[in-house]
């Protein structure tokens, strides 16, 4: 029998290869993925943000209307925009607000497939690497979290990246914050290879549609408006490579807003729980397709010819609808 220094060791010797693991998988290089999908190539996903609150601030009854609204629809996966676990992230892998937030709130039989998570600016706060441990997806294999990764479904390529480090602010004045910072830094090494990785996933992208997740806004008439790094460093690399959608969090409402430059939509999917902030600002109503300050979420339907968006209210309510289909002689094509 293993006597007790036996039984330590063992420990150390998992923390430190589950270290090793987390490490090799934080430094904004993008890894491939495939999902589990329809057999027609078809994609159905949910998509949510800001939710972790213990099941507070309507967390879980949104989450019991999501089940309700995904029952009959087969969705594929879920997608969360991150801020997965307020206020300040998992404190380790032993954390019960993983389940208090995660298992124990998502219930429904229909939510029961692959979540695939990025970080928000809260995630950071805590231990930011126990979200990335493979711990936790043995604890709950629905749970899959990167910094940046690649979700290739076929007809549609998802383009994970980690917003929070382009945030000077989190940097330069942190306002008493500690973020964990573990494989972040050099920033600027950090954010050149991340630029660097998704321009190169993006050119060398033969999918249809090219959809990009992050937790941080683009564009937004919400609280935290637009990001003007992301603006500056990321947004051109979007536009000349093609991107259909910019997916993110951070502002806790719904919206969806059109570029006036190219045919990239910028949606915010940050309704998961704490959310009614009563802020609007957008300066151009041509570009304001929708915008609702509240609790819900939004499913995409994607297929060879079309993408279909939805949002979703607390109670169910369809809220807005929004397609969009290939240029004929691309349709011709297929």
């Amino acid at each position: 029998m293993a006597n007790k220094n036996d039984h330590q060791l063992m420990k150390l010797t998992l923390t430190i290869l589950v270290v090793m693991l987390v490490v090799d998988v934080s430094r904004g290089e993008f890894q491939r993925f495939q999902p589990s999908t329809k057999a027609d190539g078809s994609v159905t996903a949910l998509v949510i943000g800001d939710w972790g609150r213990k099941g507070e601030y309507n967390q879980s009854l949104l989450a019991r209307q999501m089940g309700v609204t995904t029952e009959k629809m087969d969705i594929d996966f879920v997608i969360s925009t991150g801020d997965n676990f307020y206020n300040d992230g998992l404190i380790d892998v032993n954390d019960p607000a993983f389940h208090q937030s995660f298992t124990d709130i998502y219930t429904a039989p229909s939510l029961q497939k692959t979540w695939y998570n990025v970080l928000g600016n809260h995630d950071y706060r805590g231990d930011a690497l126990a979200q990335l441990s493979p711990i936790l997806q043995a604890r709950d294999n629905r749970w899959f979290c990167m910094k940046s990764f690649i979700l290739d479904a076929d007809i549609v390529e998802f383009f994970f990246i980690d917003t929070t480090p382009f945030q000077d602010k989190y940097f330069t004045n942190p306002k008493d914050h500690v973020y964990d910072w573990r494989g972040v830094i050099p920033r600027e090494k950090y954010l050149s290879t991340l630029l660097q990785d998704l321009e190169s996933a993006l050119i060398e992208s033969n999918a249809k549609w090219k959809i990009v997740i992050g937790h941080h806004t683009i564009k937004s008439a919400s609280d935290h408006g637009n990001t003007q790094e992301l603006v500056d460093k990321v947004l051109p690399i979007l536009e000349a490579n093609g991107v259909d959608l910019y997916i993110n969090g951070h502002d806790h409402c719904l919206q969806h807003i059109a570029s006036s430059d190219s045919p990239l939509q910028f949606l915010t999917s940050g309704g998961g729980s704490k959310a009614w902030r009563g802020v609007y600002d957008w300066p151009n109503p041509k570009e304001m397709k929708f915008f609702y300050d509240g609790q819900g979420f939004m499913t995409l339907d994607i297929t060879h010819r079309q993408i279909g968006l939805n949002f979703y209210d607390i109670f169910g309510n369809n809220l807005h609808k929004w397609s969009v289909t290939p240029l004929p002689s691309i349709i011709s094509a297929i």
